[in-house]
């Protein structure tokens, strides 16, 4: 099977990376959710090309992530602002970074997560929506019978 073909795939993590599953896209994401709507700030962050961002920023449009909005008239000038679906993304992007904070050797800076409800600096954990306890890889058990094989 091609990359092309990926979103053939009847698979929940297939159908998301036919999204957000390209490096640049999941770094314009990044910088979406910590304020960037302009072009120009989406380019001094990640270092890519114009074709890049802006092929990234139109994918992005399409699959509804993001929305561009005109702000100036003349010339014309757009920001791109993440919709509910794209900040429904933050979580996703929180555990990756978690994850690399974690598990990857290189030194990196820490994301400094901050909780407003209460102030504090945490650690991304997720529970369970129907006990409330902690999940991890040792406690995920996925029932054969509902799962199918894609070929």
């Amino acid at each position: 099977m091609r990359w092309s073909e990926i979103g053939r795939v009847p698979c929940p993590v297939a159908q998301a990376m036919v999204v957000i599953g390209d490096s640049w896209t999941v770094l314009l994401l990044r910088d979406a959710l910590r304020g960037a709507t302009k072009f120009d700030e989406f380019q001094r962050a990640t270092g890519a090309s114009r074709a890049i961002i802006s092929e990234r920023l139109a994918h992005l449009v399409q699959h509804e992530v993001m929305e561009r909005v005109q702000y100036q008239a003349h010339p014309p000038r757009y920001a791109y602002r993440l919709t509910d679906r794209g900040r429904a993304l933050q979580p996703v992007l929180t555990m990756m970074a978690h994850w690399a904070e974690t598990h990857v050797d290189t030194p990196l800076r820490k994301s400094g997560r901050r909780h407003t409800a209460c102030g504090h600096n945490f650690t991304p954990v997720m529970t369970c929506s129907e006990c409330g306890e902690s999940v991890d890889a040792g406690s995920i058990t996925y029932d054969r019978s509902r799962v199918e094989a894609v070929r």
